[in-house]
């Protein structure tokens, strides 16, 4: 399978599937659900995509697998969190302005373009599933490394933040230990440098540079878009916010400035 074929097949599984997940927050009456299958959907394609492709090489199942991992624990993650809690309050204030026009913007605004940025979020999975059978090279490994330690930074980071909230005594205060000692958002960095490894990991297939899209697409989104800016505005009138923000690195980790 070529690479437009590939494109083609993922887009329709991808629009299909938020389509349907769409019909079941009309009827759930909560648009969170979003949230939750952002993760299984990414992995609903690339599988629906590798198995469409027929190409079983070494280099497909290791992605598909680097994928599934990332986003069943994603997944996961999301639903406990969000379990017995109603829907999202940034969704619940959509259905308030929105109005009489609350179905069709959710449709288009919310399950269609996050569809499309799964899509974006793909480029260099799609590129390795319409690539051919081989065996792991040197590279793959590198890419491997790579992912691993983004997958380290954002489940220890989540860990730590997870563990963090539950203590009442911590609520309303910043989190500043372990991996939040050396950047605000350990998480959203391990999310970036994983889809950077994948993208090293597509590098050996033609056309392979293109991918880099997905870890530009997704990094741009946590950098300027719905991941740190959001975040850091709830942030901000916490006590030791600012001190916070002067002396830890906002993404990449490093050591504490000091004061």
């Amino acid at each position: 399978m070529n690479i437009p074929e590939s494109i083609l097949y993922a887009a329709l599984v991808a629009f299909s599937s938020f389509t349907v997940l769409f019909i079941l927050a009309v009827i759930l009456k909560d648009n969170s659900i979003l949230d939750i299958a952002w993760g299984p959907g990414l992995i609903v394609v690339t599988w629906a995509v590798l198995l469409i492709n027929a190409d079983f090489g070494a280099h497909q199942f290791l992605t598909a697998a680097l994928v599934t991992v990332w986003g069943l624990r994603l997944g996961i993650r999301i639903f406990r969190r969000n379990k017995g809690k109603g829907e999202d309050p940034r969704y619940a204030k959509f259905r308030r302005e929105w109005g009489k026009y609350f179905l069709l913007r959710s449709y288009f605004q919310l399950f269609i373009f996050q569809a499309f940025i799964l899509m974006l979020n793909l480029a260099p999975v799609l590129i390795i599933m319409s690539g051919f059978m081989e065996n792991l090279v040197w590279s793959d490994f590198i890419g491997l490394a790579i992912w691993v330690v983004g997958f380290l930074f954002e489940s220890i980071g989540d860990y730590e933040l997870d563990t963090f909230l539950k203590d009442p005594e911590k609520r309303g205060t910043i989190i500043n230990k372990g991996l939040w000692k050396y950047t605000r958002h350990p998480n959203y960095f391990g999310e970036s440098i994983m889809w950077w490894g994948i993208f090293v990991i597509a590098l050996n297939q033609p056309w392979g540079w293109v991918g880099v899209i997905g870890p530009v697409v997704i990094t741009g989104m946590i950098l300027f878009v719905s991941g740190m800016p959001m975040t850091e505005k709830l942030m901000e009138n916490r006590p030791g916010w600012d001190e916070y923000k002067r002396t830890t690195s906002a993404f990449v980790p490093w050591f504490k400035k000091v004061s």
